[in-house]
C-alpha cells in the first residue's frame, strides 16, 4: 500500500512525497480487539511512511512476562521523510490514542498498542530514549519472523550483514503466522 496521497492524518501532518529514511517499525497488541489496534496503527502510520507495506499477523506467547495474554504483532516497513525522533513522537502518539499510557503499565507487560522503530535506514543511535537498532532486535521470533518475510535480505547497521545470518533462536517455536491482513 503506498501513502494516502494527502500526507495527512489524524495524527497529524507529514508529507511524504520526499521521504528518504527506510524505515522498519515492529507493531504489536495483547489488550482488547488485537486486529483492530494493529489496522489502526497501520492506517495510522500510512499518513506519515509512503510506501508503507505490512507483513503478515503473527500471534505469539508473551516473551518476558508470561502470566499476560498472548500478543499479535507485526512489521511496518516504509520510507519516512523526518528524523527518528519525529518518527518516535509519531508512534507515541498514535500509541496513546489507542490507550497506551507508559507511566502506568508493567514495564514488558500488556498493552494495547506497542509501536517500536526497529531499523532507520543505517542509523547507528543509542540514546537515553531511542536506540536505533532496536536493542531486542535479534533476540524476538516475534519482531523477527515477520521482518524476514517482508525483508529476507535485509541487512543489520551495525554488524553489515544479512540479519538472517545473524539470528540464533528458533523462529517456529510459539510463533504462529495468522491470516490477517493490515494493507
Amino acid at each position: 500500500m503506498t501513502d494516502t496521497g494527502s500526507g495527512a492524518s489524524e495524527y497529524g501532518r507529514n508529507d511524504t512525497s520526499d521521504a528518504s529514511h527506510h524505515v522498519f517499525l515492529g507493531i504489536g497488541s495483547n489488550l482488547g480487539d488485537r486486529l483492530v489496534f494493529l489496522r489502526d496503527a497501520t492506517q495510522g502510520l500510512a499518513g506519515h511512511l509512503s510506501q508503507l507495506t505490512a507483513s503478515p499477523v503473527y500471534e505469539t506467547a508473551p516473551m518476558y512476562l508470561s502470566d499476560q495474554p498472548a500478543f499479535l504483532n507485526a512489521v511496518i516497513e516504509g520510507y519516512f521523510a523526518g528524523s527518528p525522533h519525529e518518527l518516535l513522537a509519531i508512534c507515541n502518539t498514535i500509541e496513546s490514542k489507542h490507550g497506551r499510557n507508559r507511566k502506568q503499565e508493567l514495564p514488558k507487560g500488556p498493552r494495547s498498542l506497542d509501536i517500536d522503530i526497529l531499523l532507520f535506514g543505517d542509523l547507528l543511535l543509542h540514546e537515553p530514549n531511542l536506540k536505533i537498532p532496536h536493542p531486542g532486535l535479534l533476540e524476538r521470533a516475534f519482531v523477527l519472523a515477520p521482518l524476514l518475510e517482508i525483508a529476507p535480505e535485509l541487512e543489520h547497521p551495525q554488524y553489515k550483514r544479512p540479519i538472517a545470518e545473524l539470528v540464533q533462536i528458533d523462529l517456529s517455536e510459539g510463533i504462529y503466522r495468522q491470516e490477517h491482513i493490515l494493507v
